[in-house]
């Protein structure tokens, strides 16, 4: 294990987990255009050619998508923004909005997801009508990346089951086989290591062997983490946030995901088979607080531009 901390004054030096290190190799992170606005420059605080995601939330106009996707890609970032199926209107809007992301920041990869709303907004209701659509292939586009819930969608499958959800992703294995775009399972976060290992597991034997891109929180108030995951329909590793929320000494101390990773990481490092090949975070408690734990706990997979 080494000393590390690349220079940040605010960052102490800690003995990095060889394990966690190697698992954080090229991570992504997830940015919104009212979130992006706080940072500064992203290479203060993150490595060159990091992948970020741009959600697209209900009510966001495409401009500030656009131009967000424009300034990281002016930042060195390989961007990657959401294509939330039931906020498209119709096909003649998907492919503006790729025309759009194309023109103004040369993007080339997608996350496809049906998106969290309950009413579409138009034509789309799944983000398996926005593959079959042949947008993303008449533009070219090089990566695409699926949702995935290692716990379920209540959305999807009402009754907890996985049904639909395991269906969905068979259905998307399939297309990844006439599709040139490379293409990888991008999950929701989750806090523990068991079930998720199942999950990819059990995929992998049913012959879904996309990668995995593992959902994994930022550090974060437990509140803040309680929130988003009912929000987000977060299942049974919750319970590892409703047991630290049991214990008034930890109440009000930040969460961050070292078991998490760690376990993972171990489990990944003794079992190479396993389809989970990259981490994903979400940086509920803001973009520099997930940015500074990576650089902490992530050694060299995690130095910044403006410290390489």
């Amino acid at each position: 294990m080494a000393l590390l901390n690349f220079g940040f004054k605010d960052v102490p030096a800690v003995e990095v987990n060889p394990q966690v290190e190697t698992f954080m190799k090229d991570f992504s992170i997830e940015v919104m255009p009212r979130t992006a606005e706080k940072v500064e420059d992203f290479r203060d605080f993150l490595p060159g050619a990091t992948r970020v995601y741009v959600a697209h939330i209900e009510g966001t106009p495409i401009e500030d998508m656009v131009a967000t996707a424009k300034r990281l890609a002016a930042e060195g970032y390989d961007v990657m923004p959401h294509f939330p199926a039931r906020i498209i209107k119709d096909e003649a809007t998907l492919r503006n909005w790729i025309a759009m992301y194309q023109g103004e920041a040369d993007v080339e990869q997608a996350l496809i997801l049906a998106g969290g709303v309950t009413t579409p907004h138009g034509d789309y209701h799944s983000s398996m009508q926005l593959l079959e659509s042949g947008a993303f292939g008449d533009a070219g586009f090089k990566r695409l990346h699926v949702a995935g819930h290692p716990e379920g969608n209540k959305d999807i499958d009402p009754d907890g089951a996985m049904t639909n959800v395991d269906a969905a992703l068979r259905w998307k294995q399939a297309f990844s086989d006439t599709s040139d775009a490379k293409m990888a399972i991008a999950t929701q976060f989750c806090f523990e290591a068991k079930p998720v290992i199942d999950w990819a597991n059990d995929l992998a034997a049913n012959g879904i062997t996309l990668p995995i891109h593992i959902g994994v929180a930022g550090p974060a108030k437990l509140q803040t983490l309680i929130k988003f995951s009912i929000a987000c329909g977060v299942g049974a590793s919750l319970r590892v946030l409703q047991r630290r929320a049991k214990d008034l000494t930890k109440l009000l101390l930040p969460f961050s995901p070292n078991e998490f990773l760690a376990e993972l990481a171990a489990h990944k490092a003794q079992n190479p088979q396993l389809k989970i090949s990259h981490v994903h975070f979400f940086p509920l408690g803001g973009i520099k607080t997930n940015a500074k734990w990576a650089i902490e706990n992530g050694g060299s997979s995690a130095v910044p531009v403006s410290q390489s």
